[in-house]
């Protein structure tokens, strides 16, 4: 038995690499990966409902890039035998123990949106991944739009989050961005048509990988990356991924959705009821006078109150 890497994911075929002799094979799951006896304190045991706490439970655990495996050659193939713990593992898109994420937002076509910006804050915060938020496409939005969204967004470079904006194209800001990645794996996330196949085509030119621009007619961008793959860069690693456009948390419980709000945790020293306040209807709420006096921006508020509704009003699942 050996251990490795995943590199690369293409349908059901594995790209590993040894983590001894570096070379690459590639692999194949095999079948009893499907029935796995997870334990309740297991990496890969998530709670997907609000009735199903953490359990012994049987689950199939498919291998994704990013996993360290245990790994056999038998016959002239080789096979993952099992997947090693993560940890932490990200659905859309599908990497796994990433370090941080470069969160591609396009300044126009598609517009800039917070409500976007904040779901995804949401989710590293519960994935403890490290998010770096990257503007791209500033050639094409007007000046004066621009500077706008650079002063609402000095909001959350105060909060401690990197910004960077960047025209992929003509390689502007590029250059001030490279030592982000040693010894890091990196996934660059984002809707489809902001750019990432453009952005990764800057950061690494030889690869020559497909772009294709936003569809006028439709007014959403068309998929063009066809795999998973993890790239040397830096002295890391960038993981390219499909484009989506929906993305998810999975709350349970609206009282718990302040907890993932690091300027909010912040205020609520100041709050009445404390790191008790839900920042909805209690009086003496440090947040929503923040809110109020302009010292926070507003979106950021509003926001939370449509997550807050949201978590509260869902349907309970089984």
């Amino acid at each position: 038995m050996k251990k490795g890497f995943i590199k690369k994911q293409i349908s059901n075929q594995y790209t590993i690499i040894d983590l001894e002799s570096h070379k690459e094979f590639i692999a194949s799951a095999r079948g009893k990966l499907r029935y796995v006896k997870l334990e309740s304190e297991s990496s890969f045991n998530r709670q997907k409902t609000m009735k199903t706490k953490i359990e012994k439970t049987i689950a199939q655990i498919s291998p994704k890039v990013g996993d360290h495996v245990i790994y056999d050659d038998l016959e002239g193939h080789t096979y993952i035998e099992e997947v090693l713990p993560r940890k932490n593992d990200l659905e859309r898109p599908d990497v796994a123990n990433v370090d941080q994420v470069l969160l591609i937002f396009s300044a126009i076509r598609p517009d800039f949106s917070f409500l976007l910006l904040d779901k995804f804050l949401i989710i590293m915060h519960q994935q403890q991944l490290t998010p770096v938020i990257v503007i791209s496409k500033i050639d094409l939005i007007d000046p004066t739009v621009l500077e706008k969204l650079k002063h609402d967004l000095t909001y959350y470079e105060k909060m401690g989050y990197k910004i960077y904006y960047v025209n992929s194209k003509e390689r502007i800001g590029i250059d001030v961005m490279k030592d982000i990645f040693k010894d890091k794996i990196t996934v660059l996330a984002g809707q489809t048509g902001v750019g990432k196949s453009t952005l990764l085509n800057a950061f690494m030119p030889d690869l020559g990988l497909k772009t294709q621009e936003i569809s006028d007619a439709l007014g959403r961008g068309k998929h063009t990356t066809r795999h998973t793959e993890l790239y040397e860069y830096e002295g890391g690693y960038i993981v390219d991924t499909p484009g989506f456009s929906k993305i998810e948390f999975q709350i349970f419980d609206e009282r718990e959705l302040k907890d993932y709000y690091e300027d909010f945790m912040v205020l609520s020293n100041n709050c009445k009821f404390m790191n008790k306040c839900l920042h909805v209807s209690e009086p003496h709420c440090a947040v929503k006078h923040a809110y109020e006096s302009k010292t926070m921006i507003s979106s950021r508020y509003e926001n939370y109150l449509v997550f807050y509704d949201e978590i509260k009003n869902q349907k309970e699942k089984y």
